[in-house]
């Protein structure tokens, strides 16, 4: 009997986190005390989650993050490996500290974030592999670690495959957007990279310097995207939102799984953003990322 082919998979990098995510009525605004009226302890991160997202989803995923050699460590690698992710590539450091979030997540589904990474975490790039693994059809890699993404994204160029780049934050290396061949913004990351407070001025000028594709993700407002050198929108689907948190980590590992799948950039962000969209449906941070079928089933019910 022949060997069933490997699944479309994507490598990740970047950051994987251990959250603990209260929920509020309202955001505190005085220093006192706050009850909270629920609580999820979850692994979060941009490269956990899309990851997590990624394996829902029905990717093979292989994620290259920096931990310590702690319990904290300990507890999201086991998380991680609980949803079929392959951690392999995890790095295990003495003495430091695994990144920690506390979240607050308040009764129209928006949160505010405290996260600690250990500044001691070392920068080298020496213990990546070389190639990717067998079966990896694209790259995610996140901000947090610049060096770390650019060799990502320069093994999926060697590759041919998409490497695609979460700019959420402000890409700390000046390669890192030629590099890849998509880069997905938030709002806030455009606007301090292009200097444009208009995201759709913002996506054109960088879109003239670069020949990355470009989209900047605006949450319930939708997605813009470059095609044929014209800015272009996608609205969001519409939910009751719940919890915002983890919605553009979903949305990044669903998109580039599609990719990876060879579904062309539109249909791609189509299918990512109704991962989003179940997401913001459920809280707990990751926890609520949906799998394939329900994904689907939206897809299918959903108005053109």
């Amino acid at each position: 009997m022949a060997p069933e082919p490997a699944r479309t998979g994507v490598f990740c990098l970047g950051i994987a986190t251990l959250d603990y995510v209260y929920s509020v009525e309202t955001m505190p605004t005085r220093g006192e005390k706050y009850r909270s009226r629920g609580l999820a302890v979850v692994g979060g991160g941009c490269a956990g989650n899309a990851s997590v997202a990624i394996a829902r989803l029905g990717g093979a995923c292989w994620l290259a993050t920096r931990l310590a050699d702690d319990l904290t460590g300990d507890q999201i690698v086991a998380d991680l490996q609980a949803e079929g992710i392959d951690t392999g590539f995890a790095r295990r450091v003495a003495g430091l500290r695994s990144p920690v979030s506390a979240i607050l997540v308040d009764a129209q589904g928006e949160r505010m974030v405290i996260s600690y990474s250990d500044p001691a975490m070392p920068e080298d790039v020496a213990w990546l592999p070389r190639r990717l693994p067998k079966g990896a059809g694209a790259v995610l890699a996140d901000t947090r670690w610049g060096e770390g993404a650019l060799a990502a994204l320069k093994l999926a160029r060697a590759a041919g495959v998409p490497g695609v780049l979460d700019g959420d934050r402000k890409p700390p290396h000046p390669d890192l957007v030629g590099t890849a061949s998509h880069v997905a913004f938030s709002q806030q990351a455009l606007r301090e990279i292009s200097g444009e407070e208009d995201p759709r001025a913002g996506l054109a000028r960088l879109a003239a310097g670069v020949p990355t594709w470009l989209a900047v993700t605006l949450g319930k407002d939708g997605v813009l995207f470059v095609e044929d050198g014209e800015v272009r929108h996608m609205p969001a689907f519409a939910v009751e939102t719940v919890d915002t948190l983890g919605a553009g980590d979903v949305w990044h590992g669903a998109f580039t799984l599609a990719l990876a799948e060879g579904q062309d950039e539109p249909s791609a962000i189509r299918f990512a953003s109704a991962a989003a969209a179940i997401k913001c449906t459920r809280f707990g941070g990751r926890s609520g990322a949906p799998r394939r079928d329900e994904v689907e089933r939206f897809l299918a019910q959903a108005p053109h």
